[in-house]
């Protein structure tokens, strides 16, 4: 549980998250009870614990994460007890305009329900030792044995993907994967560089391989990850810094054609705008601190005919797309076990794998509640 935010490091000391025993009340109408068998440790839960995301606290964190249904609430029928499930960080209304319209990441309903730390039917139902009431995360809450989630959070599991591999399909492969192929569109020949290597941009480099891209360039601060960008498909590997934007130019005669922003850093939406050739496009899938702003020669903006496009899990519709993804996974083409740098880690070491995420020496931490 995260009572209060703090960048206090290394965090196996100042131990900003602390295993609790809380109750957890009954789903109600519209509400699934899951039990959590694999839960992705992301850079989302970094920065609500650093502050960059701030959110309301005290709060059960986690939101990538896979399990088996255990109980369902009244009115229920898109799941059913013993369903193998991957949880969605975004929920939906289902009838808003957003939703009809095939957006659903834009759904106003869940968009506050996320904000507000509470599911989208209003409830909180968490409570600690005291009774007192604790915040939901995205509508998921996955560090815990049991949660109780919206079944509009939740994609069954084909039997042939093993869940905790499943838990990083919910958001860093539905997010990269998602951006190169929603947002983007990148189509086969095109010229693709990925900026940031987490979860998100090694599934962004997956996806840009799977489409055809090429070249499909990797960009990263830490050379070990250029390595596993290669290992899925990366053409070439730049080091970021200060001529990364001439080696991108130079390996592409000119500039990419797409730009994937995966960092959630200005200096690396900086790179991708200045990589990018005329009538490029610049995906930004990382979610830095809100108080980040972006500076951009309208000129080129103009006269090159750049697009900046805003990509949210990676401008999904999850009912739609996870199956697409899991085929793909279970045909061998989209190696999401890349992704697990490390499998099992028990909830009671979840700071010291802060640290780990915070150094970059893991792509994906699998916590076992």
């Amino acid at each position: 549980m995260l009572r209060r935010s703090t960048d206090d490091q290394p965090f196996a000391r100042s131990a900003p998250l602390s295993v609790e025993e809380v109750t957890l009340q009954p789903p109600g109408p519209g509400e699934v009870l899951v039990r959590i068998t694999a839960a992705g440790l992301c850079h989302s839960d970094l920065s609500v614990v650093n502050g960059d995301r701030p959110r309301p606290l005290p709060m059960v964190l986690g939101h990538e994460a896979a399990g088996v249904v255990e109980e369902v609430g009244a009115g229920v029928t898109d799941v059913a007890p013993g369903d193998r499930v991957v949880c969605s960080y975004v929920p939906s209304c289902g009838h808003c305009a957003d939703c009809a319209g095939g957006h659903p990441v834009r759904c106003a309903d869940a968009q506050a329900a996320n904000r507000e730390a509470r599911l989208v039917t209003g409830r909180r139902p968490f409570r600690d030792a005291s009774g007192a009431e604790l915040h939901h995360h995205l509508g998921v809450s996955a560090f815990t044995e049991l949660t109780v989630v919206s079944p509009r959070s939740l994609v069954p599991v084909p039997d042939e993907v093993p869940l905790d591999v499943a838990a990083v399909f919910g958001c860093a492969v539905l997010t990269g994967a998602g951006a190169v192929l929603n947002t983007a569109v990148v189509r086969p020949g095109e010229a693709v560089a990925v900026i940031g290597l987490g979860g998100v941009g090694i599934s962004a480099v997956m996806a840009a391989a799977l489409a055809g891209a090429h070249p499909v360039i990797a960009v990263d601060t830490v050379p070990a990850k250029l390595d596993a960008a290669t290992a899925v498909g990366a053409t070439h590997g730049v080091l970021a810094g200060d001529d990364a934007v001439e080696h991108l130019r130079e390996l592409t005669r000119g500039g990419v054609t797409v730009a994937i922003e995966a960092a959630g850093h200005p200096g690396a939406l900086a790179t991708a705008y200045a990589a990018t050739r005329s009538g490029g496009r610049i995906v930004v899938a990382g979610l830095p601190h809100p108080r980040h702003q972006i500076s951009v020669p309208i000129a080129s903006l103009v006269g090159e005919e750049k697009s900046i496009l805003g990509s949210y899990m990676g401008s999904s519709v999850p009912r739609r797309d996870l199956p697409r993804l899991f085929a793909l996974y279970a045909a061998g083409v989209l190696p999401a076990d890349a992704l697990v740098t490390s499998r099992s880690v028990p909830l009671d070491d979840v700071n010291a794998a802060l640290d780990r995420l915070h150094a970059g020496t893991e792509v994906r931490q699998i916590l076992t509640p």
